[in-house]
């Protein structure tokens, strides 16, 4: 199966029932096959008439009692900022599977790059925490879906699925389990009386409140302007501190719960590679490779790239060497990388800016250059 459509597999498998999108290369299978395949399970499709549009139809249906998404590239992402922005303010669950191409500005529409991985996290304006998850193959475009749906869902933020046109195309095996084994998350409903609730109030220390839909009787007025816990508007500092700090920490705080990571051949390694996405199956392959030749190279990959997984890369840091990060991108997570192992390692960017992926061996001379 094509990765864009185990993509809409796995949404439809945590119960998506509403999908909004504009057609964009590389993304535009996904819009396809939703066209489809959301009727099967009486679920509605909608082409929005721009991506600002889709991303506000979406945002709209979930606060209407649906679970929701839309589909996009780079430049498409570009004209979300502000929804994105709304619902990180509203705390709005949905999820964004963005298909990147190479760019800036309409790129080559039919190329790969890892070039949005700073525009999903700090796009639109202020402070606010979001989570991303990079698929390296249509198995994951599938799984990462339900998650990122679970995700969503758990902590009231848009989600991003990080892929990429390379992943996005490419055909490979796709298990789609059974529908009672796929675990499906559910947004907490709120358990008080109508005259009682507070519409933006967290309970039990979860920094998540309970999120009804229209028409269950509650009042909600969803606005993006700062807020007391009623959802009026407020300019007051304390009152502005208290949400903002609340919108950062409930991911961040929940940053070891979120992160999922892969390694192999880190505890007797010099140098590891470490890397996300499409990118990461040429450094397995180039890992695999120096070890044959007696390197001693490790390899460690990042599922999710937001919250970024601080405390394990300083783990890495701490036993290594060296740590060496291609990207296809001119070097953007590789300077989250430096800062979190900062005096630790050496940190070593290997770009390369999109439409050709790094290959095996141009990752495996890289390592031999580095390890001398």
């Amino acid at each position: 199966m094509q990765g864009d459509d185990a993509c809409v597999e796995g949404a439809i498998a945590a119960s998506c029932n509403l999908f909004a999108g504009y057609p964009i290369t590389p993304a535009t299978e996904i819009s396809v096959r939703m066209s489809n395949r959301l009727f099967d399970v009486g679920g509605i499709f909608v082409q929005g008439a721009d991506e600002l549009d889709s991303l506000a139809i979406v945002i709209g249906a979930v606060w209407g009692g649906w679970k929701a998404m839309t589909a996009t590239s780079g430049n498409g992402i570009c004209l979300m900022q502000e929804n994105i922005g709304y619902a990180a303010m509203t705390e709005t669950p949905c999820v964004i599977a963005d298909i990147q191409r190479a760019g800036p500005g309409t790129g080559a529409a039919t190329k790969a790059m890892q070039g949005d991985v700073y525009q999903i996290r700090y796009g639109s304006n202020a402070d606010y925490s979001i989570i991303a998850l990079a698929p390296n193959s249509p198995q994951e475009m599938f799984d990462l879906t339900v998650k990122a749906f679970n995700l969503s869902e758990t902590y009231r933020v848009p989600t991003f699925i990080l892929s990429d046109e390379i992943i996005g195309h490419m055909r490979e095996k796709v298990v789609i389990p059974e529908a009672e084994e796929v675990c499906i998350v559910k947004r907490k409903e709120p358990d008080v009386e109508l005259e009682n609730f507070l519409p933006f109030k967290s309970e039990y220390d979860t920094d998540v409140p309970p999120m009804p839909a229209f028409g269950d009787g509650y009042r909600m007025p969803v606005s993006g302007f700062s807020r007391t816990e009623t959802g009026a508007p407020s300019v007051d500092f304390e009152v502005h501190e208290k949400l903002v700090t609340r919108l950062w920490n409930k991911v961040e705080k929940n940053a070891d719960k979120i992160i999922e990571v892969e390694q192999n051949w880190v505890e007797d390694s010099d140098v590891i590679v470490l890397s996300y996405g499409s990118t990461a199956r040429a450094a397995y392959e180039a890992v695999l490779k120096a070890r044959k030749e007696g390197i001693k190279a490790g390899f460690s990959r990042l599922i999710t790239i937001w919250p970024f997984p601080d405390k394990y890369v300083k783990t890495l840091a701490e036993n290594v060497k060296v740590i060496m990060v291609p990207e296809m991108n001119m070097g953007k997570i590789v300077r989250e990388v430096q800062r979190a192992a900062e005096g630790l390692a050496k940190v070593v960017s290997f770009p390369k800016p999109g439409i050709n992926i790094h290959t095996p061996d141009e990752i495996k001379r890289e390592i031999r250059r580095i390890t001398g």
